[in-house]
């Protein structure tokens, strides 16, 4: 696959060669149980401090709380005045009302059955926990699930600048477990046959090797489908900077920098006793072209088509993971 030419152009389209989805060359020799088992392994055994994705940053605001489930503890988050991001228990230590219902006023957490006001100070009973906004997402660190050894933030990729980027975020969730969410992104073999909507010509060029490989990577060729035979061709790799995190960083062509971050946060068990898992998704986009500038000047109608995309790969893609869950709790499962 040729790359697209390092003078910026005012669009990076290339016409992508053609092919027919049951022509392409097969991955699954390739994509052996075995390398996409040993990756997943490695990415498992590292650190996290015991942070877990919580949500957007733009989702926790100063007038209203915001509430969600992170590994069967619930959780409620607000702001305060000067935008610091805050996080506890969800539950009122009064009579237990859920906070996520309640009022943020002037940067305390008010409770709608009975007025108890709380603050970052805590309560008898009520304890926040420490929260971190990254400034596209806000992690919360529960010490008595990870029970890892704390650290002060979480562990962060690499992002491109803020005054250059274009930063999107979707969520989901899906019936499986967090390392079938890690393990469908180590596995980019399956991208031109799963989603060839997306994805023309894949072919990875680079798999680590031997126990404690160095660099610990995938390093793909990808054509990016816009329309037809129309793409934009680029070479990427993929990491785990911690377990439940994969990042995929554009080190060659189109966007170079640009990253997708891909988070799996446990969320608890549904009344079956499956476990459930969010897809936390962030896509942080740059670009020299001129064309990306004005993109970013109509930053708020782009990110909807950001987040639609990555909706519609993840709707597939969970099928993927909530199949190999599946496959695993039954013991069917064939890696």
């Amino acid at each position: 696959m040729t790359l697209p030419d390092p003078e910026p152009r005012w669009l990076p389209l290339r016409r992508m060669p053609k092919d027919t989805w049951a022509r392409q060359e097969p991955t699954w020799r390739e994509a052996a149980p075995g390398v996409i088992g040993a990756l997943l392994k490695r990415a498992l055994a590292r650190p996290s401090g015991n942070w877990y994705v919580l949500a957007a940053s733009d989702e926790v605001r100063t007038d209203r709380p915001f509430g969600r489930m992170v590994a069967g503890t619930e959780l409620v988050a607000w702001r305060t005045p000067d935008d610091s991001v805050h996080a506890g228990p969800g539950a009122c230590p009064h009579l237990g009302a859920p906070l996520c219902r309640g009022a943020v006023d002037r940067g305390r957490l008010v409770c709608r059955w009975h007025g108890l006001s709380l603050g970052s100070e805590g309560f008898p009973g009520w304890h926040p926990y420490p929260a971190h906004d990254d400034g596209v997402l806000v992690w919360v660190r529960l010490d008595h699930v990870g029970g890892e050894e704390p650290t002060e933030a979480p562990v962060l990729p690499e992002r491109p600048a803020v005054a250059g980027r274009i930063a999107a975020v979707e969520s989901l969730a899906g019936r499986c477990e967090p390392e079938d969410v890690i393990a469908n992104r180590l596995d980019p073999w399956h991208g031109s046959w799963f989603h060839p909507y997306s994805f023309v010509g894949l072919r990875v060029a680079e798999v680590p090797s031997g126990p404690d490989p160095d660099p610990d990577r995938l390093v793909v060729d990808v054509g990016f489908r816009v329309a037809g035979r129309w793409g934009v061709p680029v070479r990427a790799e993929f990491t785990c900077p911690e377990p439940r995190t994969v990042l995929m960083r554009i080190i060659e062509g189109e966007g170079k920098g640009s990253v997708v971050e891909t988070h799996a946060t446990p969320l608890g068990v549904d009344e079956k006793g499956v476990p459930r898992t969010a897809i936390i998704e962030a896509t942080v986009a740059s670009s020299e072209r001129v064309g990306f500038r004005l993109a970013r000047r109509v930053a708020g109608a782009v990110r909807p088509v950001v987040r639609l995309a990555a909706r519609r790969l993840w709707r597939d893609d969970l099928d993927y993971a909530e199949r190999r869950y599946l496959l695993r709790s039954s013991g069917r499962w064939p890696g």
